[in-house]
């Protein structure tokens, strides 16, 4: 599984954006979090517990811990204090993109190629708008995938160029859950050789 989650394209773009208010949340936290090293997944305003703003984020190895969601929250809400945005008392939720996480960036795609995903166009492609298949390939213009579900006269395998993508979201399989506990572990081991060796050379 190659992986182009690294410090190298932090500043990958999203290709599923926010809209109205929580894009203008978006505009305000991004910049905040990419300073101490996060990416920022989603954001989300939700009528739950009053209000609740929903973040979703990770650290470019795509690991996060309950200590770095802290981090972001306490990094983020002062700004969100002095800017406003949000007219309603509401809480903050800071966490992780979760194992069937949404898939908002081109390396995503790479990343967990080999899984299956959701996702919907917002253009009609071969009669379709909504799609459900193995990621079997992804390139810098879009990802192909093979479906496990297809009518009579469909194709198997769809391309769909990232142009035309809405929404991604991975489905929970036993597969996926091994191999995101296993990506998780080496990037825990990663972080903490690091870790090491910085201490080393002090």
């Amino acid at each position: 599984m190659s992986d182009l989650t690294n410090a190298d394209n932090q500043h990958e773009p999203r290709l599923i954006t926010e809209t109205g208010l929580d894009q203008r949340l978006a505009d305000i936290i991004e910049p905040v979090i990419v300073d101490i090293g996060f990416r920022l997944i989603r954001v989300r305003m939700l009528n739950q517990n009053g209000m609740t703003m929903q973040v979703m984020a990770e650290k470019n190895d795509g690991t996060m811990t309950v200590e770095d969601c802290e981090q972001v929250s306490m990094a983020i809400s002062p700004v969100l204090d002095v800017e406003d945005p949000v007219d309603k008392e509401y809480h903050l939720e800071v966490s992780s993109p979760g194992i069937d996480r949404p898939l908002v960036r081109k390396s995503d795609f790479v990343r967990w190629q080999g899984h299956l995903v959701k996702c919907e166009t917002s253009i009609m492609i071969g009669n379709r708008k909504r799609f459900r298949g193995k990621i079997v390939e992804a390139d810098a213009d879009g990802f192909t995938i093979e479906r496990d579900q297809i009518a009579y006269g469909e194709e198997q395998k769809v391309v769909i160029p990232f142009t035309a993508l809405s929404d991604a979201k991975l489905i929970l399989t036993d597969d996926l859950i091994r191999d995101a506990l296993r990506a998780d572990k080496l990037a825990k081991a990663q972080a903490a050789n690091q870790n090491e060796a910085s201490g080393d050379e002090e």
